[in-house]
């Protein structure tokens, strides 16, 4: 199994990977089936969504779970479809095109059923994971406070177990609570005795539990956000989730795969505005001919069609590592004999890529930004109306850089958590040593504007090359207390996530044109050419930031030195490229590689 984090200083395989192309004709039906459940009942009913029609939610989410939408993740043995990682991703990216329906299936099938699968008892998947994949019950996460945000351990909530040990009286409020206008089943937390941080399971009906009123929100309107007022609750002490004391394994990993799903969506919600900026340029005419035909408008097309091909290449890349860490694991654990172990050992499984999950949160959700915000420009001033799809898109957007965590505290987490796994065996430290070791020279074959997969591969090599010795030079200034320089983080954080998308990249244009050869090869090999070299071009103004920031004097000009060598190559043709991509999508009238 491949390690989390160890991409930085291992040698990954085209065939490690699992990248869109490689998708199974089950799979594919999977896709087209979803599309068109969505095409035919969901679309159409996105404006009454929005203006919150009663019942309509519901309706909808039970309508899904017919078709098995809602029990993809859920075994057969409760109800569900018992997808693989993969089925469960192609699902979820197609759920895009439901708009405000997608957020609540999203909170539905990850934030409201993995707490129950993973980490619930026999007792409490019985009762209610039928429930949950049939749509009779729809579920929340009830986890933020209006003082607890980011900083989820800081709740103030509380749960105090009854004298007679039957029931935890919870008292508190949590704040955003999305789908929490039609959820019958809320996955929540409080401190037991104000210190032990726990999660609970909490049904609707529940004496004491009450909602706030609606929260008007800027964009996904058509879901529902209200607070959860807890007053002296009983939950009855079967409903206590995994152990006491140990919520945050629950919360954190839930997240964590939470994350993975949420940037497929925002991939399937980028091709949705792409396929629609396509369609207005071709038909939309000035001066004379339609707007597609001018250069800046091309030069946009082409840059939004690299910069989701990246993103779809990152979020394919990690379903098959969790499904490789996660593989049989509901069966494997069951031969463990100690339940609290087993589920333990499910939670190392998970957390072990959480920092690709971060990655990948924070590259889908500013992807999906760009290509929004470009699909109102390309749409001028009719991007801003209403009646074009695009205003609810871009709209709809901004929160993803805030839900599953923000981007700024995943940033953080992405060195957090590989700082952890130097801790558990990831030879980091080693490799900084050793690249630090090394007589670094100019390079005798500058790559010749990345004209072949080779010298793109020479230049995924040098960027992780510049992220050892960064982390070795950071962590010889600050060696105790880095967490006081998150603008340092931040940066290198950065440029961690531009080697991984480079690197996804190229495995899966590698990839390509082993199965595929040239023939069907030019447009993923352009989109790749500019790609790297212009996140290439990021990584070393970010290096030498850094550099300025830990070091100064002879110190700094030596960093400045080696990074000169590692970074020697010549800029691709980007714009003949971003013309050619473009043309090949305007041609076939939507986003389409191959």
């Amino acid at each position: 199994m491949i390690k989390g984090g160890s991409f930085l200083i291992d040698t990954i395989h085209p065939e490690d990977i699992f990248a869109p192309e490689d998708m199974n004709e089950d799979q594919k039906l999977l896709a087209k089936i979803t599309e068109e459940f969505l095409r035919g009942e969901v679309e159409p009913r996105i404006k009454e969504l929005e203006e919150k029609t009663e019942g309509l939610m519901k309706e909808l989410l039970k309508k899904s779970a017919q078709v098995g939408f809602l029990g993809a993740d859920i075994p057969e043995e409760f109800g569900g479809m018992g997808l693989d990682g993969i089925g469960s991703l192609i699902l979820t990216e197609k759920v895009a095109i439901g708009g405000p329906f997608a957020v609540a299936h999203l909170v539905h099938t990850s934030f409201g059923i993995l707490p129950i699968l993973y980490f619930g008892n026999q007792e409490q998947k019985q009762k209610y994971l039928p429930d949950l994949a049939k749509g009779e019950k729809i579920g929340a996460f009830a986890l933020t406070e209006p003082d607890a945000g980011t900083d989820a351990l800081g709740v103030k909530a509380t749960a105090t177990l009854s004298e007679d040990g039957q029931y935890y009286i919870l008292n508190g409020e949590k704040q955003f609570i999305s789908n929490s206008g039609y959820a019958d089943v809320f996955i929540t937390y409080s401190k037991i005795d104000g210190e032990k941080f726990t999660a609970f399971i909490l049904d609707r009906n529940t004496e004491g539990l009450s909602l706030g009123e609606e929260e008007e929100k800027m964009g996904i309107r058509g879901t529902s956000t209200r607070s959860l007022i807890l007053d002296n609750v009983k939950v009855p002490a079967q409903n206590l989730l995994f152990q006491i004391g140990r919520g945050h394994v629950v919360a954190f990993n839930t997240l964590n795969i939470g994350r993975h799903k949420l940037s497929g969506m925002c991939v399937g919600m980028a091709k949705l505005a792409f396929d629609n900026s396509i369609r207005y340029a071709k038909g939309r005419v000035q001066f004379g001919q339609p707007i597609s035909h001018f250069g800046l408008i091309k030069e946009k097309i082409g840059e939004m069609a690299i910069r989701i091909f990246v993103g779809e290449s990152i979020v394919y890349r990690i379903s098959s590592l969790l499904d490789e860490g996660m593989k049989n694991i509901l069966k494997d654990i069951k031969d463990i004999k100690d339940v609290n172990e087993a589920v333990l050992e499910l939670a190392r499984r998970i957390e072990e890529h959480a920092i690709e999950c971060s990655i990948e949160k924070v590259y889908a959700s500013e992807m999906l930004d760009y290509v929004v915000d470009e699909s109102v420009q390309i749409h001028g001033g009719y991007g801003y109306i209403k009646d074009y799809p695009v205003e609810q898109y871009y709209r709809d957007s901004r929160i993803y850089r805030i839900f599953g965590g923000t981007n700024e505290i995943n940033r953080l987490l992405i060195l957090r958590m590989l700082f952890r796994r130097m801790k558990d065996g990831l030879a980091l430290i080693d490799a900084m040593e050793k690249v630090a070791s090394e007589k670094i020279n100019p390079s005798d074959n500058i790559p010749s504007q990345g004209e072949n997969i080779g010298d793109l591969a020479y230049l995924v090599e040098g960027a992780k090359k510049i992220v050892l010795l960064l982390l070795k030079a950071a962590l010889k200034t600050y060696p105790n207390d880095m967490e006081n320089h998150q603008e340092i983080m931040g940066m290198v954080s950065n440029i961690i996530i531009e080697v991984f998308a480079m690197e996804s990249c190229l495995l899966r244009i590698q990839k390509m044109s082993r199965r595929f050869g040239e023939g069907r090869n030019e447009i993923p090999v352009a989109i790749s050419q500019v790609y790297i070299l212009d996140a290439f071009m990021r990584v070393e103004r970010w290096a030498k930031l850094i550099f300025a920031a830990v070091a100064e004097g002879d110190a700094l000009q030596a960093h400045l030195s080696n990074l000169k060598k590692l970074t020697r190559y010549v800029p691709v043709n980007s714009v003949v490229h971003r013309q050619t991509i473009a043309d090949s999508m305007l041609k076939v009238g939507r986003y389409y590689i191959c």
